[in-house]
């Protein structure tokens, strides 16, 4: 409380212009001034020094409660409100009655306001490198009629059979070189191909082959789009990528190889983004499967269920890929192929491109070719009837008999194939004919031992013999 005895500044008197001001003086406690001699000058009023001075003329601060400011609409009465362009991060004393900042309850909002940041920056997409170009939908042309292989006449029907050729959109082909090919078509029960593929090769058997196929997801709006931007996109990076050596034996994280598909991943994505209104509820999305050939060096990178399959003329046949899916997953726990991929989560995948892709890092295998054989890289729509590599092998070898080493007779045959099965899903067959090393060989490749590489039981997409009533193994 105030000392009593002290009179209050305002009622001692004002000292006067142009004379000295007497120096304070020091007092255990002040008293109160005393009256000048006549014709002497007024003493001035100064406070006497803190340590001898009474406590401060200031009530005692109340028991402060702090609180958000009342949002619009609250009881405000009485209270003084921050400016409505400033941020609400204030805070109230209800003594007082006035919004005003607190340091310690402001810090601890902008760590959460920061880590709400750093939570909103991991769901999102990851950026496209500065140097990129947005890659629009490849329109791809007709080829030839899918039935007979005739010329398409300008008014849509075959010149042979008379079939009313399907749209570019719903049946296309491409052949970069001799030795690789593909075809991509809609199938019977789909209104529309979601599926994409692009493909590029060197002009000599045995060389450089690169082969991208992309399954949209249905259930996404614009999938069409966004997989056939996808695939496009794969595959410009790839090619268009002098420096780098087609070396397929290292793909670790820092290798050339293993750095170069990361940023294809990302590119590819990107594209997706790109072709696809990000405001829909199920924005586009896509799997990718990419499968490159460099001399007998083969290479699968994979995110969803489309999948790379080597298949040899001679010897057992592989699957290079492991499918990101829940049937994977319960395959690798133990239950039978068959009734995994039959399921309800038979086509449920883990991983995909999109603006809510998961994981963005691709499955990377790698092989050597012993011998002559086929490189597929191949959408659902197709393995769906021919899931095991000993299965695929033998359908491939099948019509490979007739169509001898043509990559897009071999596709048709294949595509018609999944068509008579009932062609429930979009259909996709890129194949690429390994027969010898190519002239060209880096020496520190031709001189390479053939090795195996070792496959995970999971991935072999082998099948255990039928029993009477198959269930699942332990």
């Amino acid at each position: 409380m105030t000392d009593q005895n002290v009179p209050p500044p305002a009622a001692q008197p004002a000292p006067v212009a142009g004379e000295p001001i007497a120096a304070p003086q020091a007092a255990p406690v002040p008293e109160p001034a005393a009256t000048p001699a006549p014709g002497a000058p007024e003493p001035a009023s100064t406070p006497a020094p803190e340590e001898a001075s009474a406590p401060a003329a200031e009530p005692a601060a109340p028991a402060v409660s702090w609180a958000q400011p009342p949002e619009a609409g609250s009881a405000t009465a009485g209270w003084a409100q921050p400016p409505s362009a400033a941020a609400r991060r204030l805070y109230g004393s209800t003594e007082a009655k006035l919004w005003q900042p607190n340091a310690e309850l402001a810090a601890l909002a902008e760590q959460a306001a920061e880590a709400e940041r750093q939570a909103e920056a991991r769901r999102a997409p990851t950026p496209a490198p500065a140097s990129y170009a947005p890659v629009r939908t490849f329109v791809p042309t007709v080829q030839s009629c899918p039935r007979c292989g005739g010329n398409i006449d300008f008014d849509g029907y075959c010149e042979q059979c008379g079939a009313k050729a399907p749209s570019v959109r719903e049946h296309f082909e491409e052949s970069p070189a001799d030795w690789v090919g593909g075809v991509c078509d809609r199938g019977i029960r789909h209104s529309s191909n979601e599926d994409a593929m692009a493909l590029d090769a060197t002009a000599h058997v045995g060389g450089r082959a690169a082969l991208v196929v992309c399954d949209g997801v249905s259930m996404s709006t614009d999938s069409d789009k966004a997989s056939l931007a996808a695939s496009r996109a794969a595959i410009s990076h790839l090619t268009a990528r002098s420096d780098w050596d087609w070396n397929l034996a290292e793909v670790g994280p820092e290798s050339a190889t293993g750095k170069l598909l990361a940023e294809t991943v990302v590119r590819a994505n990107q594209a997706v983004l790109d072709n696809s209104d990000l405001t829909e509820m199920s924005p586009a999305s896509c799997t990718l499967a990419i499968g490159l050939v460099s001399g007998r060096q083969l290479l699968a990178a994979t995110l969803g269920d489309s999948r790379v399959y080597w298949l040899p003329d001679a010897g057992p046949a592989t699957l290079l890929s492991t499918d990101d899916s829940m049937a994977q997953e319960q395959i690798a726990a133990g239950m039978e192929r068959e009734i995994a991929e039959t399921g309800i989560h038979g086509h449920v995948i883990t991983k995909w491109l999109g603006r809510d892709a998961p994981d963005l890092t691709p499955l990377l295998e790698i092989t050597l070719a012993e011998g002559p054989g086929w490189l597929l890289v191949c959408s659902d729509g197709l393995w769906n009837y021919a899931s095991a590599p000993a299965t695929m092998g033998e359908l491939v070898a099948h019509f490979a008999a007739n169509t001898g080493n043509d990559p897009v007779a071999l596709a048709r045959e294949l595509v018609t194939w999944a068509n008579d099965q009932g062609g429930h899903d979009n259909i996709t067959a890129a194949l690429a004919r390994i027969d010898q090393p190519p002239p060209l060989t880096p020496p520190d490749v031709a001189e390479e031992a053939p090795v195996a590489v070792p496959v995970d039981a999971p991935t072999t997409r082998t099948r255990p013999a039928a029993a009477a009533e198959p269930t699942p193994t332990s």
